[in-house]
């Protein structure tokens, strides 16, 4: 199989990997076991093992592959802006504003959707 092939494959398990992304929180060891099944297969695609200790920048590079993690965040932005311009009865929109009644539980609170929504850029 030549390269043009396998990265069409890349572009569309890329897509599988950022299934339900755009509403759902990710957490650090999520984010990490993401990145590493990216590499995993950028590395399968040139040929390259870890020994060969090749930084995934370089991978990315010589791929022209983008951070499966920051296309995650711009996708999220993405879905951000279109519920906000949606209108105010749409079930979305209503889910963004909604603050329930009564008392979070005790503990770290979990961390929500609404949380994340200040990005690191």
């Amino acid at each position: 199989m030549n390269k043009e092939t396998k990265l069409r494959i890349h572009i569309t398990a890329k897509a599988a990997l950022k299934f339900r992304s755009e509403t759902s929180v990710l957490r650090k060891r999520e984010e990490q076991r993401l990145e590493a099944a990216q590499m995993k297969f950028l590395r399968h695609l040139l040929g390259i093992t870890k020994l060969d200790k090749e930084k995934n920048q370089c991978i990315r590079e010589k791929t022209g592959a983008q951070n499966i993690i920051k296309g995650i965040k711009q996708y999220q932005k993405k879905w951000l802006q279109h519920v906000q311009r949606m209108d105010t009865n749409r079930l979305p929109r209503q889910a963004l504003k909604y603050k329930p009644d009564g008392r979070r539980n005790i503990g770290r609170p979990k961390k929500r959707w609404r949380d994340q929504l200040h990005f690191e850029d």
